[in-house]
């Protein structure tokens, strides 16, 4: 993967702490600190003190509260993160609160969008 986060850090899969394969389906709330790339399915809330990753086979029905996001599949639900990128496979259903947002052409989003600043708001895991 190219450089995804703002901050200049390079992820490969073997530098994701966790990663949700395609296939896997996990119902429930995820709590973690540690950055996730979601290639499978979660039903339920997301809350991630760093970066998370949805690739294009993921699907989250539920919440996402995160520092940054980069979003190539799809979230039905509220989206909070300080930084948000939806990349031109990326659907978004849902209210969004964000300090920075970049679309690409071709992507999706449905719903409430909030500019405003989140530092303190984002959930310390």
């Amino acid at each position: 993967m190219k450089k995804m986060f703002k901050k200049s850090k390079n992820y490969s899969q073997e530098g994701i702490p966790t990663l949700i394969s395609k296939g896997c389906v996990i119902e429930g709330q995820i709590r973690s600190a540690a950055v996730i790339q979601i290639d499978g399915s979660i039903i339920g809330d997301v809350i991630n003190a760093e970066n998370l990753i949805i690739g294009e086979n993921g699907l989250i029905e539920g919440n996402v509260q995160t520092k940054e996001i980069i979003i190539f599949g799809i979230i039905n639900g509220n989206v909070t993160a300080d930084s948000i990128e939806i990349k031109s496979s990326g659907k978004v259903s849902g209210k969004i609160r964000t300090q920075k947002l970049q679309v690409e052409s071709g992507a999706v989003y449905n719903g409430i969008l909030a500019m405003e600043g989140l530092s303190e708001s984002i959930t310390q895991v």
